[in-house]
């Protein structure tokens, strides 16, 4: 797809891969909406991003406030990118220290925001995108963001992991339902990145995680992340893939 005369929505683009990503498409003249509920952080990105880009805060599990993103896309131009990076992490344990079982509304939460959260953003996503004129035979494009947790979840990950795991399941099926359409779909599953997440931990922390990466040794960049991302947009013939950006980190129990 050559990106060009589009508008693109990045949720969770307010910080880490999904601003990283908007500045990427904004670099190549994109209108660039992000979505993200952190309303400070918004702000910053916006200062950033420029006068091109707007933001609304909007949670991705709403439907009415995420259609409302949408409409406002295809008011700047053909909305043909969507970018999902929206989600959070959250520790629960089966059983607790205290020997009590663990949260179950906290597993839900997590669920609901990382994996029902993708669901709802891609279905009105490509609802939109099902409208426009095909151009070079597609319509549109959609990025995930998954975890190499989907495969290797440590403990205390089980609902991200879950959740992250039931994106990477999602997508090949999202991408052969969306074909007719002619709307690809892909996931990128990060390894460990240098995200706002990571920047509350002591720098030797942040050395040790990085030294755990065979190859290169250090914490994944953010702008690699976009880097995948768009290489995702431009290659047709990358669908229903799920594609780990990890440098060959195969995570351990712990």
């Amino acid at each position: 797809m050559k990106l060009e005369n589009m508008s693109a929505v990045v949720t969770g683009g307010a910080s880490g891969l999904g601003l990283a990503t908007a500045l990427q498409l904004r670099d190549r003249g994109i209108p660039v909406i992000i979505v993200d509920k952190n309303e400070e952080r918004g702000a910053e990105a916006i200062a950033q991003l420029g006068a091109t880009c707007t933001y609304i805060p909007a949670d991705v599990c709403d439907p009415e406030q995420m259609a409302k993103v949408f409409e406002k896309a295809v008011s700047l131009a053909p909305f043909r990118i969507l970018i999902h990076c929206a989600g959070y992490g959250g520790a629960v344990r089966l059983v607790e220290k205290d020997g009590q079982p663990g949260s179950l509304e906290k597993f839900e939460d997590v669920i609901r925001v990382n994996l029902i959260g993708t669901f709802n953003t891609l279905r009105l996503a490509a609802a939109t995108m099902a409208k426009n004129e095909p151009i070079d035979g597609e319509r549109g494009a959609c990025v995930l963001t998954a975890s190499v947790a989907a495969y290797e979840g440590q403990i205390g990950q089980v609902p991200y992991a879950s959740a992250k795991a039931g994106i990477v399941g999602m997508t090949i099926v999202a991408a052969r339902d969306l074909a007719q359409r002619l709307i690809r779909v892909c996931t990128i599953a990060p390894g460990i990145f240098d995200t706002p997440l990571l920047a509350r931990l002591p720098e030797n922390v942040k050395a040790s995680l990085g030294a755990s990466v065979p190859h290169p040794a250090r914490l994944g960049q953010p702008r690699e992340y976009g880097l995948t991302a768009l290489h995702i947009l431009e290659n047709p013939m990358l669908n229903g893939e799920t594609i780990r950006l990890d440098g060959a980190i195969r995570m351990t129990a712990r």
